[in-house]
């Protein structure tokens, strides 16, 4: 039975509490309000990582596609570790570093849960007043809902097949 409790401890050790984890999901509709911000949805709001200061830092950047990708700061940092690390001195790791942090800004909730996205970042996601929110893990990303539905996949042998290629160990 002491071996038992022994293993159970250290296993309670070095277990991560769940709260420390980044785990984002589903889909989200919202509007913006007349000034452009959009409010977290409370799921979302509640799976940001404790900062254990007052305001909460969110990173926008544009996706890759008609979108955007909202890190908490915690997150965004792992990415931007990688790009800051690439030599200056390689023509396309400058090209990258360029094209990807010029698309980044850094917001604060507001006490309302709400943050401001800026006008260009909206204009480049064709968002005006309706947005879906969809959870990726560690991020989300901000679509207008119609450019949304079209980079969904409506096949689901598609879905099993893209499963298939990147899941089957």
């Amino acid at each position: 039975m002491k071996v038992v409790e022994k293993y159970l401890r250290l296993f309670r050790r070095k277990r991560q509490p769940l709260q420390s984890m980044t785990f984002f999901t589903s889909e989200y509709e919202s509007k913006l309000d007349a000034k452009g911000r959009l409010v977290l949805p409370a799921r979302i709001k509640a799976q940001l990582p404790a900062t254990g200061e007052d305001s909460q830092e969110l990173v926008i950047r544009r996706g890759f596609e008609p979108c955007l990708i909202v890190y908490p700061m915690v997150e965004f940092k792992k990415v931007f570790s990688k790009i800051s690390g690439l030599s200056e001195f390689n023509e396309e790791y400058r090209k990258l570093q360029r094209n990807f942090l010029s698309g980044v800004v850094t917001v604060e909730l507001d006490g309302n849960g709400r943050f401001l996205i800026p006008k260009n970042m909206l204009t480049y996601a064709q968002i005006e007043k309706d947005a879906m929110l969809v959870g990726t893990g560690s991020k989300v990303e901000i679509w207008n809902p119609s450019v949304y539905e079209k980079q969904l996949i409506q096949d689901p042998s598609e879905l099993s097949k893209l499963a298939e290629k990147y899941l089957n160990e």
